[in-house]
């Protein structure tokens, strides 16, 4: 009979969606769980690292909750204190927008010992895959990283102060709320400040577009964008070498639809 080990919940980020960028400490301590609580942009291969666990899904994606954060966190203490080690696999890094400090609080108020894996976050990784460097000399010396939509679904003031800067703005969860931030932009910077929207990150149905603040709402209709995706908004957009061409097909759609 297996002994159950002492009450304990591990944080593991899981990564942008690449299941090889999970990283060694994540893979053992999966391998250690008792049991796996997943969110839905857990790529399932990472599952079988724990053949052992009990494997709850815990899917959480904008309207489309399969179980609410305050259940979450109740299941989380009721599965450590009868099994023994809950892994939390959440994708990206779970202390980036990811409520991973909530949930670590939660379980040690029930004196739940408790640890954590960090992951590779999508803020930077998935604008590295379109060939956007987030920091470039002579372009950019800072970024922003902020949410799009806030917890209770509101537009995010931290979005203004971040349109006001000089920085690169990297925009999580933001599709939603898309025409609020380009407006927000536009009233603070030129309209063909360039703009990069990068979704399924990682994914092999990865898709991106390149355009300008004028011109990206348009190109999202197009080629039908949504969430899960990254809005990157600055100049390092159009300096990446790759995008050279792109922005030239940009500003032709732009003259043959909007003009």
């Amino acid at each position: 009979m297996r002994t159950i080990n002492r009450a304990k919940l591990t944080l593991v980020g899981a990564g942008p969606g690449d299941p090889e960028l999970l990283s060694i400490k994540g893979m053992k301590t999966l391998f250690d769980a008792d049991v796996v609580i997943y969110d839905a942009l857990v790529h399932p291969d990472l599952l079988l690292y724990a053949p052992q666990a009990e494997l709850i899904f815990a899917g959480k994606r904008r309207s489309h909750h399969h179980l609410r954060q305050d259940e979450i966190n109740q299941l989380i203490v009721q599965k450590a204190l009868e099994k023994g080690h809950v892994v939390r696999l959440k994708g990206g890094d779970p202390f980036l927008f990811g409520r991973g400090g909530e949930e670590i609080a939660f379980a040690q108020q029930y004196g739940i010992d408790t640890g954590f894996v960090p992951g590779i976050t999508s803020a930077t990784s998935v604008p590295a895959t379109a060939g956007i460097s987030l920091t470039q000399r002579g372009i950019s010396d800072s970024v922003w990283v902020v949410t799009g939509t806030t917890s209770n679904g509101h537009f995010s003031a931290g979005l203004l102060l971040a349109a006001k800067s000089k920085a690169t703005v990297v925009i999580l969860m933001g599709m939603q709320n898309l025409e609020k931030i380009v407006e927000a932009f536009q009233n603070e910077r030129k309209s063909d400040t360039p703009v990069a929207i990068i979704q399924n990150g990682y994914l092999p149905e990865q898709k991106e577009i390149i355009g300008r603040l004028s011109t990206i709402s348009a190109l999202v209709v197009q080629h039908q964008l949504a969430n899960p995706a990254i809005i990157v908004i600055g100049d390092v957009v159009e300096k990446s070498g790759q995008h050279q061409s792109i922005f030239a097909q940009v500003e032709s759609f732009y003259q043959a639809h909007v003009s």
